[in-house]
């Protein structure tokens, strides 16, 4: 990457703006906002309710209806339910349906179609946007996402910059904080997430999404302590925040405390039941002897897997990487990341199918697709110790150990039982 293009990115120029562009002649309504307002200061059932209750009483007014997938998209974002996706895709595909040219509700669809991982028709809708509204930021950010998904950081960097000018907050500040971390900034992202942070929001949730952010960056450089501590303040911040929970799992576990951590994630699990918390719980009921437990646990992953299955279903990396870490089923594992590769085709996507063709004995093309999830040199050890034992089934053992000698020098902490694949 492009060093003058990591040094634009933070570089701000005011803008002064007033409303969301484009919205005065998209069918503003002042009874609307002015109601908006007041509910903006709801929690998120709250203002879900609330708006469930204007929609029922007047239909006539889409601004509420497109109020409500807001916060339905919310609720997701807090419990990692789609099934909140899935209502407010509905419900914005009824208000366009009477009115295709509603700017918030165009807006909405974007996000949705993130959601769905979309991502190329999330790029071209969020290209007709900006045409439409150039000045809001937030058209930027979709376009970003779905650029960074789709592995064109050249192209996210000059459009993260024009987020950043326009309106420099916690979502265009979290966005570039991602893009530094991808690209070997570990200093400037932390940096840059903390300006995040600092900025703040109107919903509680997406501050304890920062400090989740920053705590992950903290922990795979091995500063366990500072990781914690970010965990903790989310909990402080919403306290039902089943990834915090996990955050402080993950802390407790490489520090050797296992029983703490065993806590810490089956209460991540009982908020919302991840396959990567059972992961983590199999891993640590195993260490500890508790066979029975673990089995449970195992059990859960392949319930979900089975749900994937016949809701149709068919790309997953977080699963294809339980499945290679664990080496269970590698078949699976490698049609998971095969399948998440036709949508995203970034460099996590790639470490995850280099993985799965490791575990399924085809190392030529594993170690292809290894050096693409290295290609930015992304501090993330598992990249590394990936591609270590790629190397290693290859015969190359010089460089399977300075590979492996990287991702113990970007995390000090690695490696511990609760964090490596098995060989």
């Amino acid at each position: 990457m492009n060093n003058a293009k990591l040094a634009l990115l933070f570089v701000v120029v005011p803008v002064l703006y007033g409303s969301d562009s484009g919205t005065e002649h998209f069918r503003a309504d002042f009874e609307e906002r002015a109601i908006a307002a007041q509910a903006a200061h709801l929690k998120t059932d709250q203002q879900i309710a609330f708006y469930q209750d204007l929609v029922r009483t007047r239909p006539d007014v889409p601004g509420f209806k497109v109020r409500l997938v807001s916060a339905l998209l919310q609720k997701m974002r807090e419990t990692t339910d789609f099934g909140y996706v899935d209502r407010a895709s509905r419900i914005v595909d009824d208000v366009l349906k009477f009115d295709t040219a509603n700017y918030d509700a165009l807006r909405l669809k974007t996000g949705i179609q993130l959601e769905y991982h979309y991502f190329s028709k999330a790029a071209e809708s969020s290209r007709r946007l900006i045409a439409m509204a150039p000045f809001d930021a937030l058209n930027y950010g979709t376009l970003a996402d779905a650029l960074m998904e789709s592995g064109d950081y050249d192209s996210a960097a000059s459009i993260l910059q024009k987020m950043v000018d326009l309106r420099p907050d916690l979502a265009s500040y979290n966005r570039v904080a991602h893009y530094r971390f991808v690209n070997n900034d570990v200093s400037g992202a932390i940096d840059i997430m903390k300006h995040a942070i600092s900025a703040g929001s109107s919903a509680p949730e997406n501050v304890a999404w920062c400090l989740v952010e920053l705590g992950n960056i903290y922990f795979k450089i091995g500063k366990l302590s500072e990781a914690a501590e970010a965990f903790t303040a989310a909990l402080r911040l919403f306290p039902a925040y089943h990834t915090s929970h996990a955050g402080l799992g993950r802390v407790l576990a490489a520090k050797g405390d296992r029983q703490a951590a065993i806590v810490s994630y089956k209460r991540a699990q009982s908020i919302t039941p991840m396959p990567d918390y059972a992961a983590a719980l199999f891993d640590l009921y195993s260490a500890t002897g508790k066979k029975y437990e673990a089995e449970q646990q195992r059990r859960s992953i392949e319930l979900i897997d089975r749900l994937m299955l016949a809701n149709n279903e068919k790309a997953n990396r977080n699963l294809s990487l339980i499945y290679s870490d664990h080496n269970w089923k590698p078949a699976r594992a490698l049609e998971l990341a095969q399948n998440e590769l036709a949508y995203r085709q970034d460099v996590y996507t790639f470490d995850a199918l280099a993985w799965a063709l490791y575990r399924n004995s085809r190392f030529l093309e594993a170690r292809e697709a290894a050096l693409k999830a290295m290609n930015l040199n992304t501090p993330e050890p598992q990249f590394y110790l990936h591609a270590s034992l790629i190397e290693s089934a290859l015969g190359n053992s010089r460089e399977a150990n300075g590979l492996w000698t990287k991702a113990v020098e970007l995390d000090p902490a690695w490696p511990a039982p609760e964090r490596s694949p098995l060989p």
